[in-house]
C-alpha cells in the first residue's frame, strides 16, 4: 500500500494517560528522536503530583506536548494538532484543549463501562456523535500489543504496559521520526532484562509497521530539519542545563562545586543530575532538611568551594535564616529557587512566578541580594554562569529563579566552545592585607566592593566570622550605631553596583508605542504573542528582563520610552508593583496563576486590546 507523505511546517503532539501508562517516557523518547532529526522543538510535560492518583481517574491524567518545527518556534503550542488518549481519563482531561478538526488517537481497549463511570461519561463518546468534530482513530492499543508480543516470555501485564511504545511506534511512522535512537535506548535500559527489552522494542516496531499496513492512516506527514545557526547541538531540559551551568561555573572559578541539597519537586533533577560528575570535582550532599542543605552548602563556601543549594518556594522559606547569614558573612552562595505553585505545598508539579518578592525580601533586616532568572530551559545554563559569576566576584548570596515549566521542559542548545564561556576566577587572599601586617577580613576592593575570600587554615589570616554585626575593616564584633549603618549601606551598595547588561528592546520599526516587558519563562509565549501581533499589521516593542536585582542601568529609560507597557505575570503583579515604585511608571498588569503558562494566542489577544484602546 503507497501512502501519501505531506508536508508540514509545524505539528503540535499532546500524549496523554493515566500517570502509569508511560506517558513522559513516551515523550521524552519522541523528543529525543525529533531532536536527533534536526527540528526546532519545545515541550510541556504536565504530570500529577501524586505519587500514584488512581487509575484511570482525571486527577491520575499525565501528559507530554511536544511542539516541532522546520524554523524557529518559542513555546510548546497553544492546541495540539494531535491528541493520543489512552483511556477516557485522558480523553476528557483534555478534549478542551483540542481544536476542531484536530486528531485524535483513543485507545478503544481502555474505553469499558468501569473506566468511563469513572470520569462521569454516561455513553461511549468514541461511539456516539459526541466526536464528530474532530477526526477519530479507535484504534486497540492494548490488545494489539498484546497480540504483537504473543509468543515472549513475559506476563500479560508486562506486555500491556508495553502499549506506549506501541503508541510512539505509531507516532514514530506517522511524522517519519528516526527509529534507531529509540531501539538502543531500550536496549540500555532493559539491559538487564532482555527479555523486556525485546518485548518493547517488538512493540515499538509493531506500531510502525500497524501505521505503514492500516487502512486507519491514509497519510503520513514530514517535516523538515529547522535551518539553526552553526554549531553541535542537543536537546537539553532547563534543570540538566542549569546543573551543565553549575559546572561550567565551577569550573570556569576554578573552584571545587559542593551542592548541599534537600529533594524537592521540581528542583530534584538538578541534585540528581550533579551527582553524576563527581569527575569535575563535584560533591553533593542529600541534608536531612532544607536547613542543613543550604547551612552545608555555605559551610562549603567558608572553606573555598563554589557552594550551592537547590529547592522550591518552601524551602526558600525555611533557608531565609542562612541565607541572611551568607549576606553577613559576605560569602559566595548560589541559591536555586525552581518555582511551583504556592502557597505552602500549594500544586507541586505546576509553574508560577510567584517567588520574586520573598527572593527579593524575604529575610530579616536590610538583607541584599542579587536575583536572576533565566528566560527559557537552554538559557538556563547561562544564568547559572551568570550566578557564579556574581557570586565570586562580589561575595555573596545570588538567588536564581528558574520555575516548572522551564525546569522540565526542554528545547535544542548549542553547545557553547569553552572560549566562549567567561573567566570568572577570584584568586583567595593568601597574605595580610592590612598596613601593619595584619589581615582586615572586611577590607573592601574599591571597585566591587568585595570583601577578600581567605581559606581557613591560611597562616596569619585567621579572622572572626558570624551573624552578629562586624566592625568595617577589621571584622570584630561590633554594636556601634555609625558602624552598623555603614555596614547596611555598603552592603546595599555592593549589590546595587553589580555590572549587568543593559535591558536590549525588540522592536523592528523603531516607532512602537506599546512595551511588552516580561521575565523569566514568559519570555516565549510573549516573543511568540509579538510575532502574531506584528503578522496581523500592529506595531509593538518586546524587553525582558533576567537580572531583576540589580535591573539593568537603563530599565527605567526604557519603560518611559513607551506610551504603555504591558508585563503578563504568572502572579498577581509582583514585578509590577516594584517597578511602579522604583520608576513610576503606570505599567500595565496582566496576570494568570493557573498553573500553566501563558499561550501565545492569549497575549496576542491582550497586547490587541492595548494597542487598540489608545
Amino acid at each position: 500500500m503507497t501512502k501519501q507523505v505531506q508536508q508540514l511546517d509545524r505539528v503540535i503532539i499532546r500524549f496523554a494517560g493515566d500517570s502509569g501508562d508511560g506517558m513522559q517516557l513516551t515523550g521524552d523518547r519522541f523528543t529525543a528522536e525529533t531532536a536527533q532529526f534536526g527540528n526546532d522543538l519545545s515541550t510541556l510535560p504536565n504530570f500529577p503530583a501524586e505519587i500514584r492518583a488512581p487509575a484511570g481517574t482525571l486527577p491520575g491524567v499525565s501528559s507530554f506536548q511536544l511542539h516541532f518545527a522546520d524554523h524557529d518556534i518559542l513555546t510548546p503550542g497553544d492546541a495540539p494538532n494531535v491528541l493520543v488518549a489512552m483511556n477516557p481519563a485522558a480523553l476528557k482531561a483534555n478534549l478542551g484543549d483540542l481544536p476542531r478538526g484536530a486528531d485524535i488517537i483513543a485507545n478503544t481497549d481502555e474505553f469499558t463501562k468501569r473506566n468511563l463511570q469513572k470520569v462521569g461519561y454516561p455513553g461511549n463518546p468514541l461511539e456516539d456523535d459526541s466526536l464528530k468534530e474532530w477526526r477519530l482513530h479507535a484504534v486497540p492499543l492494548t490488545s494489539l500489543t498484546v497480540r504483537a508480543l504473543d509468543g515472549f516470555d513475559i506476563s500479560k501485564k508486562d506486555a500491556e504496559r508495553a502499549k506506549n511504545m506501541f503508541a510512539l511506534g505509531l507516532l514514530s511512522w506517522m511524522y517519519n521520526r528516526p527509529t534507531e535512537g529509540t531501539i538502543k535506548f531500550l536496549e540500555s535500559k532493559f539491559a538487564r532484562k532482555p527479555e523486556i527489552a525485546k518485548a518493547n522494542i517488538a512493540a515499538f516496531q509493531a506500531g510502525w509497521n500497524y501505521g505503514e499496513t492500516t487502512e486507519s492512516f491514509s497519510v503520513s506527514y514530514e517535516i523538515k530539519p529547522a535551518t539553526l545557526a552553526p554549531g553541535v547541538y542537543r536537546n537539553i531540559s532547563g534543570n540538566q542545563a542549569l546543573s551543565y551551568g553549575l559546572i561550567a561555573g565551577a569550573v570556569q572559578a576554578k573552584l571545587p562545586l559542593f551542592l548541599g541539597s534537600y529533594p524537592i519537586t521540581p528542583a530534584s533533577d538538578i541534585l540528581h543530575e550533579l551527582s553524576k560528575h563527581k569527575r569535575f570535582g563535584i560533591r553533593t550532599f542529600q541534608a536531612e532538611d532544607e536547613i542543613a542543605g543550604v547551612a552545608a552548602a555555605l559551610g562549603a563556601s567558608f572553606g573555598g568551594s563554589l557552594g550551592v543549594t537547590t529547592t522550591s518556594g518552601p524551602g526558600v522559606a525555611l533557608k531565609a535564616e542562612t541565607v541572611g547569614l551568607a549576606v553577613t558573612t559576605e560569602l559566595p552562595l548560589i541559591v536555586v529557587d525552581v518555582q511551583r505553585a504556592g502557597p505552602s505545598t500549594g500544586m507541586p508539579t505546576k509553574t508560577e512566578q510567584t517567588d520574586l518578592l520573598m527572593a527579593m525580601y524575604g529575610r530579616n533586616g536590610e538583607s541584599p541580594v542579587p536575583v536572576l532568572a533565566p528566560a527559557t530551559p537552554s538559557d538556563c545554563f547561562t544564568m547559572a554562569v551568570e550566578a557564579a559569576r556574581i557570586a565570586v566576584k562580589y561575595r555573596t548570596p545570588v538567588m536564581l529563579l528558574s520555575d516548572g515549566y522551564l525546569a522540565n521542559g526542554s528545547e535544542p542548545w548549542r553547545i557553547p566552545e569553552v572560549s566562549e564561556l567567561p573567566d570568572i576566577t577570584a584568586p583567595f587572599t593568601t597574605e595580610p592585607n592590612g598596613e601593619d601586617g595584619t589581615y582586615l577580613p572586611f577590607k573592601r576592593d574599591p571597585e566591587t566592593l568585595a570583601r577578600p575570600w581567605a581559606v581557613p587554615g591560611t597562616p596569619g589570616l585567621e579572622h572572626r566570622i558570624g551573624g552578629i554585626e562586624k566592625a568595617d575593616g577589621t571584622g570584630n564584633i561590633s554594636y556601634d550605631p555609625d558602624n552598623h549603618d555603614r555596614m547596611v549601606r555598603l552592603r546595599q551598595a555592593k549589590i546595587d553596583g553589580i555590572d549587568v547588561p543593559d535591558l536590549t528592546v525588540d522592536d523592528p520599526g523603531g516607532d512602537a508605542r506599546v512595551l511588552v516587558l516580561g521575565w523569566g519563562s514568559t519570555y516565549g509565549p510573549i516573543a511568540a504573542a509579538a510575532r502574531r501581533v506584528r503578522a496581523a499589521g500592529h506595531k509593538v516593542a518586546q524587553a525582558h528582563l533576567r537580572h531583576l536585582n540589580p535591573l539593568p542601568a537603563n530599565t527605567g529609560e526604557v519603560l518611559r520610552s513607551y506610551d504603555k507597557v504591558l508585563l503578563p505575570e504568572i502572579n498577581l503583579g509582583q514585578l509590577a508593583m516594584l517597578l511602579r515604585a522604583r520608576f513610576l511608571v503606570d505599567v500595565i498588569s496582566y496576570n494568570r496563576v493557573r498553573g500553566l503558562p501563558f499561550k501565545a494566542e492569549e497575549l496576542a489577544a491582550v497586547i490587541g486590546e492595548v494597542i487598540e484602546s489608545d
